[in-house]
């Protein structure tokens, strides 16, 4: 695969997932409330910092529309870095890899609010490590001038550790998100039951392709069912949640989820194409 390939591919994902993200806060909600609302890390500064109660402060209509603002804010700043990660290339990589790395930051936030919001489970966190370590990939990838050594293993990293992160719910290691189960039951209009069993042997199966994206005689069939279950847990969050009633409201209130997951399915599919090359020629000569 020529490096302006794999540059434009990098692109892409990258712009997907801020694209998303910045979709998710200029229209919805993102999970800043719950830092700015806990009593236990703020109620001490609040009330010897300024002369509110906890009470005032929570409660208070400038609180909340201060929370909007900087949810606002941080779409803004997703777009600008969507935008740059589209038109960044070798020769203007100085400028435009700053709304990047801003942004690549600012997913890390997002991915530890998400994490602190779901009881501090850490699988939540690294669930993510697609999504807030792809920005930094691009910006590797440019500044080694598009030297390819320890791409592939890098990318493998990042789909092994979310993959096996999203298995820990699906298996049940922590709690079951009834997302999960309500998104198999509406797509399949099977019982509770055999949703709950279906998540479990999916979960076993992230387990397995983690550890098998590693080994190369087998790396390509695991890639290929990452790429195949990437994209099916993306697309389920539309296929699950769009109602024919309202269509146009549930898709622009869903489809964001399916954008910034997207690249879980074309991650695997970069690094098949990274094989591609080598396969063929350990191949000609086994």
């Amino acid at each position: 695969m020529s490096q302006k390939k794999i540059l434009f591919f990098l692109k892409i994902l990258v712009s997907l997932i801020f694209i998303g993200r910045a979709w998710q806060h200029l229209f919805w909600d993102a999970p800043y409330r719950s830092f700015f609302w806990d009593e236990a890390m703020l109620k001490p500064l609040i009330e010897s910092l300024t002369d509110m109660s906890w009470q005032a402060y929570v409660t208070s209509a400038s609180t909340d529309q201060l929370i909007q603002n900087i949810i606002l804010a941080n779409g803004i700043i997703y777009l600008l870095a969507a935008i740059s990660a589209l038109f960044i290339n070798f020769s203007n990589k100085k400028w435009l890899q700053i709304p990047i790395i801003i942004g690549g930051v600012f997913l890390v936030i997002l991915s530890l609010l998400l994490y602190k919001e779901k009881f501090y489970h850490s699988a939540q966190f690294f669930e993510h490590s697609i999504q807030f370590g792809l920005p930094f990939v691009l910006l590797y990838f440019l500044k080694n001038n598009g030297q390819k050594r320890q791409l592939s293993f890098i990318l493998k990293i990042l789909i092994a550790v979310t993959f096996f992160s999203h298995g820990l719910y699906a298996f049940g290691f922590y709690p079951v998100p009834g997302k999960f189960v309500d998104m198999v039951i509406q797509i399949f209009h099977c019982s509770e039951r055999t949703a709950v069993i279906f998540l479990y042997i999916a979960g076993i199966l992230d387990f397995i392709l983690a550890v098998l994206i590693f080994i190369p005689r087998v790396a390509q069939y695991a890639l290929w069912y990452a790429v195949f279950w990437g994209l099916l847990t993306a697309l389920a969050r539309i296929v699950a949640n769009v109602y024919f009633d309202f269509f146009w409201q549930s898709v622009h209130q869903n489809l964001y989820e399916v954008v910034y997951r997207i690249p879980h399915g074309l991650t695997p599919l970069l690094v098949l194409k990274l094989a591609k090359k080598r396969l063929s020629f350990q191949t000609a000569f086994s």
